[in-house]
C-alpha cells in the first residue's frame, strides 16, 4: 500500500487530535455537565511534587477555561512546613489529617472537615506534623499571574 499525502495528514491529524484529547483529560474522576457545573472525586485525584518542596504536592482539577474566576485543586504536606506569600484570596478545606497555617507566630490548626480562609497578601507557613490533603479554593483563578 502507498502512503499518499492525503492518507499522511489525516493519519497526523488523527494522532494530533487523540493526543490533544488525552492531554485535556484529567488522570482523575469528574463528571462535566453541560451547564458548566463540574464533580470531582477528590479521593481519585493524584497529587504531583510542587516545585521540589520537600514533602509538598499539588493538583490542580479545574482549568481556567472551566473556571476562569476561581482556581481549585488537592494539596498534600507531608511532616512538612513551606513559606509562602499569597496573591490571591484561599480558602483550605481540611479533607485528611492536621493542616497547620502559622502566620505572625500563630498557628490556626485544621482538621477533616475544617475550612481556613487566608486572605490575599497574607505571609504564611504551611505544615502539617502528619500527613494532611486539603482541598483549595483560589480567588482569582490565575493565582500565578497576579
Amino acid at each position: 500500500m502507498e502512503i499518499n499525502e492525503t492518507i499522511l495528514r489525516e493519519i497526523i491529524s488523527v494522532v494530533v487530535e487523540q493526543t490533544l484529547k488525552n492531554k485535556a483529560q484529567p488522570d482523575f474522576e469528574r463528571v462535566v455537565d453541560k451547564s458548566g457545573i463540574i464533580k470531582i472525586k477528590t479521593n481519585t485525584v493524584k497529587c504531583e511534587p510542587f516545585n521540589g518542596a520537600e514533602g509538598v504536592s499539588l493538583k490542580d482539577i479545574v482549568t481556567l477555561e472551566e473556571a476562569p474566576r476561581m482556581g481549585a485543586g488537592i494539596m498534600e504536606l507531608d511532616h512538612t512546613t513551606f513559606d509562602w506569600t499569597l496573591t490571591y484570596d484561599e480558602f483550605d478545606f481540611v479533607i485528611s489529617g492536621v493542616l497547620e497555617i502559622e502566620i505572625d507566630g500563630r498557628i490556626q490548626r485544621g482538621e477533616p472537615g475544617d475550612i481556613i480562609y487566608i486572605p490575599k497578601n497574607s505571609h504564611i507557613h504551611f505544615q502539617s506534623p502528619s500527613k494532611a490533603r486539603f482541598a483549595y479554593f483560589v480567588y482569582p483563578a490565575d493565582w500565578q499571574s497576579v
